[in-house]
């Protein structure tokens, strides 16, 4: 099953093809398009064609493009989430949540699009300003070139596709090969909207091809991108005066307090660190917990982490299957070993069963292993005892990495205090770091990347605010 590359609203075929398989089934999902340097200039062209009259669009248009999209999502939540579930192997119940939020994002990003205004300036609280009347608008970038990750292959498109869109911009789209299946079906949902054709193009391939091009692009007015530290650093450093977006990663960590119910936070603990194996930029990597109620909450997280049904992703039963590919579960192995030969000690999992890494907890892991200091980006989490929360905070603070942080406390000034101290884009009180929801701004500091998404936020990152005067002297 060929599947093309999406250019001026007409789909496109090409000479290479790159064959993807189910990293469960080891099926052939499909075999995807290979676009050349010309293709990608192509695609970014038509995205300039349809500018001004993406532009032209009123806000209620706007609006009712992006309403429009997260209608058919809802009317085809079954085949999205499918879909994702095969080609990513992410378990269907949790394919089923990035759909639903997918449907929340396009929603977010229609009442955006009725939000996009500016702010009066009060010109006459300069002595020069007398008689003067000023304003700001926001006017959209142009052409956005976005380039998504394979762990949320909607959701993470929706947060670049949805704002975009929602300021009048037009973008050209390089999705992660291995579950641009998602991003297909994507493309034919928006053809039954009125979105105007080139406003949005479609190219897959060879990363740095396409990234090159977007970088070499006069009309590309923005980069906005999901995915690993030395890429997106990579990017910047040769954007120039292209606005960059840049979403990085993280080893995120929890502070457990004494005092917390533990039975209370265990599933949230499991969920942030285990969900879709762990291959989520916000998953819990690294839990604090005070010496005191150590050995009750490893027990307790022992239990829980052991009785995860473990399989077939697309089984809906499931809770954890394969990660995105047998060379990443490796890679993964590797550090556990390392972690282990380094003095860690493994109270669970830690070894590939039937081809799945199974869910592994680590003790007393020194803060220099990879496990600790690197972003794991599997269903591994480290737990070590702190004596005070201030030696945690230091602890989660001793990272390259900052998007989000969480702590469980019932003592209000324990929570405000880390809320100060963590260096991090966002603290989350009472709950994990994986704690998200769309309309949030989201985005880190250090190398967890720069600029904010959450449909607002970025909508804001996605605009150029313009200045009025009226002198009426």
């Amino acid at each position: 099953m060929k599947k093309g590359l999406f250019i001026n609203g007409q789909w496109q075929m090409t000479e290479e093809y790159m064959e993807v398989q189910a990293p469960y089934s080891k099926e052939v999902v499909a075999q995807f398009a290979m676009a050349t340097e010309d293709d990608v200039q192509h695609a970014i062209e038509s995205a300039y064609a349809a500018e001004s009259e993406m532009a032209a669009l009123t806000a209620f248009q706007r609006a009712e493009i992006l309403e429009r999209l997260s209608d058919l999502f809802t009317e085809n939540r079954d085949e999205a989430a499918s879909i994702i579930s095969l080609e990513s192997a992410k378990p269907l119940k949790y394919a089923y949540a990035e759909i639903d939020r997918t449907i929340e994002t396009y929603k977010f990003a229609a009442e955006e699009a009725k939000r996009l205004s500016g702010e009066m300036i009060p010109m006459d609280a300069s002595k020069s300003g007398e008689g003067r009347f000023g304003y700001t608008i926001r006017e959209p970038l142009g052409v956005i070139a976005a380039i998504t990750p394979f762990n949320f292959p909607q959701n993470l498109v929706a947060h670049k596709v949805g704002p975009a869109l929602a300021a009048g911009n037009t973008i050209v789209l390089k999705p992660a090969t291995q579950t641009a299946l998602s991003a297909h079906f994507l493309a034919n949902l928006l053809a039954q909207t009125n979105l105007p054709t080139g406003a949005f193009n479609l190219v897959t391939g060879q990363g740095k091809l396409i990234g090159d091009a977007f970088l070499a692009h006069p009309k590309v007015k923005m980069i906005t991108f999901t995915g690993s530290p030395a890429v997106g650093i990579s990017l910047r450093n040769r954007a120039g005066l292209k606005k960059v977006t840049l979403e990085l990663g993280s080893n995120a960590g929890v502070i457990v307090d004494e005092g917390v119910q533990l039975d209370k936070i265990m599933d949230r603990i499991v969920m942030g660190a285990f969900s879709n194996q762990g291959q989520v930029c916000i998953s819990l990597q690294r839990i604090y917990v005070k010496e005191k109620i150590m050995d009750e909450f490893l027990e307790q997280l022992k239990e829980k982490v052991e009785r995860l049904t473990i399989g077939d992703p697309l089984d809906a039963t499931t809770d954890l299957a394969m990660m995105i590919s047998e060379t990443e579960q490796q890679r993964a192995v590797t550090w556990i070993e390392e972690a282990v030969a380094e003095g860690a000690e493994v109270l669970t999992g830690g070894r590939i069963e039937n081809n799945i890494l199974l869910p592994t907890v680590l003790l007393n892991v020194s803060s220099t292993s990879r496990v600790s200091c690197e972003e794991i980006f599997a269903p591994v989490v480290i737990v070590n005892t702190v004596s005070s929360v201030e030696e945690a905070i230091d602890a989660v603070n001793d990272s390259n990495y900052g998007l989000q942080a969480g702590i469980f406390t019932p003592s209000i000034e324990t929570a405000f205090k880390a809320s100060k101290k963590l260096q991090v884009g966002g603290v989350i009180i009472n709950d994990v770091p994986t704690y998200r929801v769309d309309q949030m701004p989201y985005g880190g500091v250090k190398e967890s990347g720069t600029g904010r998404e959450g449909i607002k936020y970025a909508v804001e990152e996605m605009t150029e605010m313009k200045l009025v005067i009226w002198n009426n002297n």
